[in-house]
């Protein structure tokens, strides 16, 4: 129990002793490097006016850069994916608010959804321009293939798990 004793009492002189030292470094202190007072409604204007500002440019030259360059192909797809985005979040909060009763056709319903959505994603990265080195013995006609097979195959899953 000793040790402890003296461990804990060399560690409140040590901590007393830094503490009496703080306040006479402060003192020291020259008068000049004191910060001046700066009202914080005029901070807070300054810094939100500016960052609304910057998102705005920011979300304005991506929209330009996204209309001006993607073609009209990925346009299409990007479009079928958000409302794919759209079904999959209404069937969910059709689920939450009227039951979901019928957990069968919940759970075909939003998997079809989903299925279809990350199949679409996978034909709008074998199509892309850019993406081509990755995908040099894909077409864009045997991608577009494969994606309706899939989507029949998921389909016919769908529908099956009904019952």
């Amino acid at each position: 129990m000793a040790p402890k004793q003296r461990n804990a009492a060399a560690h409140s002189s040590t901590t007393t002793s830094s503490i009496a030292a703080a306040p006479s470094a402060a003192a020291t202190a020259p008068p000049s490097s004191a910060p001046v007072a700066v009202p914080k409604s005029a901070i807070a204007k300054t810094t939100h006016a500016g960052s609304t500002q910057s998102w705005d440019k920011i979300v304005s030259n991506v929209l330009t850069h996204y209309l001006d360059t993607t073609p009209q192909r990925t346009k299409l797809l990007d479009a079928f994916m958000a409302f794919l985005v759209a079904v999959g979040a209404l069937q969910f909060l059709y689920c939450i608010l009227a039951g979901n009763y019928p957990f069968n056709a919940f759970l075909s319903g939003f998997a079809a959804t989903v299925g279809q959505f990350v199949l679409t994603a996978s034909l709008r990265i074998q199509t892309t321009e850019a993406n081509k080195g990755d995908f040099p013995s894909v077409s864009p006609e045997r991608a577009f293939a494969d994606y309706v097979v899939c989507s029949l195959i998921l389909h016919f899953f769908c529908v099956n798990f009904i019952n």
